[in-house]
């Protein structure tokens, strides 16, 4: 299972970052009805922080982002859980097979990789802005003298990739 497959399959939810029962029923190889079983049978590991209900709204608005014939079979009026990372790494706990151990060390993997990447971006964009307001000025000229090397340089692209016309010695 690679990370890309892991993280197209986490969603932003009420300003978390979530994964879906359906997602991680197919993930652990078992039918979403006996992952949901499960977590209630052992709801007490699954407070409001690590698991969710999403509501008909939210749910409408997630359907119509994930297009898999799955979904269509799915009842509408049945909203799916939405588990953070801390609700994924409960479910480890209750469904304690080997492929549900190697799916959460690579669910866990990637929620980790995600927030190391959001946290280095934001230090990159919040540093690249301190710098913007600092020195403005410079910075407005170093664009300026960017953007007309870049558009000569597209210029003199053009010119070379015209096709010639007209008598040729």
């Amino acid at each position: 299972m690679n990370t890309i497959t892991l993280q197209s399959k986490i969603y932003d939810i009420r300003d978390q970052k979530v994964m879906l029962d359906f997602d991680l029923a197919i993930l652990y190889e078992v039918q979403t009805k006996v992952l949901n079983q499960a977590v209630k049978r052992n709801i007490k590991r699954f407070p409001s922080d690590f698991m969710f209900q999403l509501t008909i709204e939210e749910w409408g608005n997630m359907r119509s982002q994930i297009v898999t014939a799955y979904q269509n079979k799915r009842n509408i009026t049945v909203t799916p859980y939405a588990f953070t990372e801390q609700g994924v790494a409960m479910l480890s706990g209750i469904l304690n097979s080997d492929v549900a151990v190697n799916v959460n060390i690579a669910i866990m993997r990637t929620f980790v990789l995600i927030r190391k990447y959001a946290l280095e971006h934001k230090e990159f964009s919040e540093k690249l802005l301190e710098i913007e307001t600092k020195y403005d000025k410079k910075f407005n000229d170093v664009y300026e003298a960017l953007n007309y090397l870049i558009k000569k340089d597209e210029k003199e692209t053009a010119q070379k990739e015209r096709k010639q016309i007209g008598y040729n010695k």
